[in-house]
């Protein structure tokens, strides 16, 4: 079971759309006193219905409240196992979304957008901290959005983890739906060298610049010590998707060349889908 939810504006209704391609059962604005009486269908489908994605948003206004009640009674006595999906964006780029589609943010009638953003962050903050995954649609099209949710579900399985390994600039910013953030800016700098500087570190003279130098051999040594370990203890526990953020200055040497290393890296055991991607390796 999915929850899908996040600001209002981020993408809700492209995210169900996507599951629904993808053979979920999806149901929008379920009021959240309601999602363990559909547990009880679901169980009772005897696996007919394996897959389901619940949107829940604060058009349910009261409703919404009982939501952490009824994942803790879901996760007390069902055998289902459930997902939070929290969507967001940056707030110049929901009020942007609300000027286009010329609509009233559902908490500011009668005011302006930000205040009813900003009064929903309030909200939604404890169940953003509970989310499985976030993800950051500020810059996302709704086509790149809908790749994005397919990548993640259509090869979705029991007792597997989708490992998304990202390389990002920190000058741009540090990815919202990231879990773990290794900051690699300690490493010698290939924009420093005339003849690197325009290449990446998808380039061999860039990926061996930066991986000939011994701090690099430390630091990846005890990275893939700690994922290594990390990886089957979040299996464990039920989590399907992990977002690695690999940082440099401006997202095109060192944190591409570490990011394509763990690329090859990981993914060893069948239980681990890894997938490579980099931000901002194409912005200047």
């Amino acid at each position: 079971m999915l929850i899908i939810t996040g600001m209002s504006g981020a993408g809700k209704t492209i995210a169900v759309q996507s599951l629904e391609d993808l053979g979920f059962f999806c149901v929008d604005n379920l009021p959240p006193a309601l999602i363990p009486k559909f547990a009880d269908l679901v169980e009772q489908s005897h696996g007919n219905i394996a897959k389901v994605a619940l949107v829940i948003d604060l058009r349910g206004r009261e409703f919404f409240t009982n939501l952490t009640e009824a994942l803790e009674n879901l996760r007390k006595n069902y055998s289902l196992k459930y997902e939070i999906i929290f969507l967001d964006a940056t707030d110049s780029v929901l009020i942007q979304r609300y000027k286009e589609s010329r609509r009233t943010h559902p908490l500011a009638s009668e005011g302006l957008p930000l205040d009813g953003i900003k009064l929903e962050r309030k909200i939604l903050e404890e169940l953003k901290g509970a989310a499985t995954q976030v993800i950051d649609t500020s810059r996302l099209k709704p086509k790149q959005l809908k790749e994005k949710i397919t990548a993640r579900f259509s090869t979705l399985k029991m007792n597997s983890i989708s490992v998304n390994v990202m390389s990002f600039g920190f000058k741009y910013g540090i990815p919202l739906d990231a879990d773990m953030i290794f900051d690699v800016r300690f490493l010698p700098n290939p924009h420093y060298i005339d003849e690197l500087r325009p290449l990446t570190g998808q380039d061999d003279d860039v990926y061996n610049y930066v991986m000939k130098w011994p701090e690099t051999t430390a630091f990846l040594t005890k990275l893939l010590d700690m994922l290594q370990f990390l990886i089957p203890q979040f299996i464990k526990e039920g989590k399907s998707q992990i977002v690695l953020g690999i940082g440099c200055t401006g997202g095109k040497h060192r944190s591409v060349t570490i990011a394509e290393y763990l690329g090859k890296m990981l993914g060893n055991d069948e239980s681990e889908i890894v997938r490579v991607s980099h931000r901002d390796h194409g912005r200047e």
